[in-house]
């Protein structure tokens, strides 16, 4: 096995990347599999009584080099998939599933636990804490199970597993093999920022000429300017037809079945477990707690902006009208023609602003709040890994090494849509104790040529400070757990670093300093900058229904008996909420990754909203002190929540910063709604 899957020798104890090949995969993942389950049995089978240290203390880093394997592999199938890893995948997931279900269905170990758990009012808050999380796992596992039941429980989770693969992989190839080329003679409305890019995305592709990806930075601008409507249809048709079976790979990509089964193997496995349904069982452990609060919240920000968006769907027709368009305003028009609006009522050009707003000044933006809030500082050095494009710091403060930040910026055919935070290792302190190696990834157009910037967009610009929030949940990290570490919270919970770290992108003197032009050093200028600030507002009730859309059909899809016609159940959802119908489903059920490809999400993609509100409260703490970067605030943010984890319960760790619960008036103003 090569030792560099797991003893890495790299600088600041990164991988050596160029060492690892795919070959090396498949002998790595085997030996760390037998290390794990030797480890585990080790610990099952102990004659000694059970207590902290030889069982839960214990499993802690019982899969240590298994992580580490898993780690680098899933990194890169995210980051830079082939052919080869893709068929791996699919390799091991069914291994690891059924590792995985071994493990937490493990009667020895989950009795072990709970004596335990027992005896656990001597225990150090930290220690406790991991008892009561493990025990609970065991618990939600099926551990308790027996006979048909729990081998019930481990096919459902091998197979949950496969299918998880499967549609990821059909959603990555359907996003690949599309490209939309674009005749010189219909480019019309297209600034001359946005055909740069679809050059760049035609040569990325071996192509002349100029197309058109399903990169969502070239998309979205694409469907905001393209004055030619068949082009914007075609492009937008493309965007949504991802895993339906009619994108770019026809019924080979076509995920509706799969979702069937996924829903059907899930609500089974909620059922054996003793819930009335797959919401059940998902919300229990998190914040909101049930699928009724969840509709709750919900419904109160839908009918606000409900209202909003019935106005603007008013407006934005009209002005389809005026242009001697007689139809309905669809959802490839609602983009242009909000955008043809948000120029005219706030002056405001996304064109104007891109000069300033190049990916490496928007990178000074967000190091330079993380320093004025906690002190850190980014120091970047050159390490070797998956591709020249990747970009590694070592994050210090007062000396001390914080974690390691690689940031992976540009969109490639291989690497899957959308923005995420990652960790190839978290922080804990067994031991001599580690610090997190933190991934950001995105998609953003990269540059025109060698030596050229990379422009961002203000949205893009503010999903470089999302992820980076995330980073830096990781990065302040101080836990005695690894289980607990970083972004081991309630997943209505992982979302307030994140989202509140957005704040910062529209404070005036972070603009001044740092959105400067590309081409004259001089500063994004206070009106410009207050016109992208107000523009940022508009159309506040299309961005919401649709992503309310989303989270209610999640919700929705996995309440009672599950749909055999996902689809059907889909449209049925959609139909009772009176949606405007230009204004679709933000991530529709086939390429909805978010929700199958994956547990993660399930049931929980209301958590942005959740977090939203939140966010919005604990911005307003630091407004409620008369400064965006007072120290105080600064400090108890992070003592509270951001070096904490999953240490204590979300509602806990939110009341220890703010003393009270949020609500949800400061949401709705801050979107604009109220």
């Amino acid at each position: 096995m090569n030792r560099e899957l797991t003893e890495w020798s790299g600088a600041h104890g990164l991988p050596r990347f160029d060492l690892i090949s795919d070959d090396d995969f498949a002998p790595a993942m085997e030996t760390a599999l037998a290390e794990a389950e030797a480890a585990f049995e080790a610990i099952a089978s102990n004659p000694d009584p059970a207590s902290f240290d030889n069982s839960v203390a214990a499993m802690e880093t019982a899969d240590e080099a298994l992580n580490r394997v898993c780690g680098v592999f899933y990194t890169l199938t995210g980051v830079d998939s082939n052919e080869r890893r893709e068929a791996l995948s699919r390799e091991f997931a069914p291994m690891l599933a059924a590792h995985n279900s071994r493990i937490s269905m493990d009667k020895r170990l989950y009795d072990r636990v709970a004596a335990v758990w027992e005896q656990a009012g001597d225990l150090a808050p930290q220690d406790r804490r991991i008892t009561e999380l493990a025990l609970r796992d065991f618990r939600r596992a099926g551990a308790a199970l027996t006979g048909a039941d729990r081998e019930r429980m481990a096919e459902i989770r091998q197979r949950l597993a496969v299918l998880y693969t499967q549609f990821g992989q059909n959603v990555l190839a359907d996003e690949r093999d599309f490209v939309m080329p674009v005749p010189e003679d219909r480019l019309a409305g297209l600034p001359d920022w946005l055909l740069d890019m679809m050059r760049a995305a035609a040569k990325e592709r071996g192509r002349d000429g100029l197309v058109v990806t399903l990169n969502r930075s070239l998309i979205v601008p694409f469907l905001q300017y393209a004055e030619d409507r068949e082009l914007r249809e075609a492009a937008w048709r493309g965007w949504v037809a991802r895993g339906s079976g009619h994108g770019a790979g026809g019924e080979a990509t076509d995920n509706s079945q799969i979702i069937a089964e996924i829903l059907a193997l899930r609500h089974a496995r909620a059922r054996l477990l003793g819930y009335e349904d797959f919401a059940a069982y998902k919300l229990e452990p998190e914040m909101a707690g049930t699928a009724e609060r969840v509709e709750e919240l919900l419904t109160e920000v839908w009918n606000a902006a409900k209202r909003r968006a019935d106005e603007d769907e008013e407006i934005l027709s009209g002005m389809m009208q005026q242009d001697g368009i007689n139809a309905e305003l669809a959802p490839w028009d609602w983009r242009f023609y909000a955008e043809r609006r948000r120029q005219q009522e706030h002056d405001f050009d996304q064109g104007a602003v891109k000069p300033y707003l190049t990916l490496d000044a928007m990178l000074g933006a967000v190091f330079d709040v993380a320093n004025r809030l906690f002190g850190l500082e980014f120091e970047p050095f050159d390490a070797p890994l998956w591709s020249p494009d990747v970009r590694a710091w070592a994050v210090t403060r007062d000396g001390r090494h914080m974690a390691v930040l690689l940031g992976d910026y540009f969109a490639r055919p291989s690497k899957r849509s959308g923005a995420w935070c990652g960790a190839l290792q978290y922080q804990h302190r067994i031991g001599a104790g580690q610090r997190a190696i933190v991934t950001n990834v995105c998609n953003f157009t990269p540059p025109a040529g060698p030596g050229e910037p990379a422009y961002l967009s203000w949205d893009d610009a503010g999903t470089l400070f999302h992820e980076f929030g995330h980073a830096l949940h990781h990065i302040l990290s101080d836990v005695k757990w690894p289980s607990i570490s970083g972004t081991s919270v309630a997943r209505d919970f992982v979302e307030l670093p994140s989202q509140l770290y957005e704040h910062w992108l529209e404070q005036p003197e972070i603009l001044d300093k740092h959105a400067r032009h590309v081409d004259t050093g001089e500063k994004l200028p206070a009106d410009l900058r207050d016109r992208v600030i107000a523009a940022g507002n508009a159309d506040q009730g299309f961005s919401t229904l649709e992503y309310l859309q989303s989270a209610l059909v999640d919700l929705g899809l996995h309440r009672g008996e599950p749909a055999a016609d996902p689809m059907a159940r889909q449209a049925e959802i959609l139909a009772g909420l009176d949606a405007p119908a230009a204004i679709p489903m933000r991530h529709a059920s086939p390429h909805f990754g978010h929700v199958f490809s994956g547990d993660g999400y399930s049931s929980g993609y209301y958590s942005y909203l959740w977090s939203e509100v939140m966010d919005a409260d604990a911005f307003a703490a630091f407004r409620e002190a008369g400064d965006a970067f007072d120290p105080e605030t600064a400090r108890r943010l992070e003592e509270s929540i951001l070096s904490r984890g999953g240490s204590a319960p979300a509602d806990q760790l939110w009341i220890t910063f703010r003393e009270r619960m949020p609500g949800v008036e400061p949401l709705l103003k801050g979107r604009g709604l109220i």
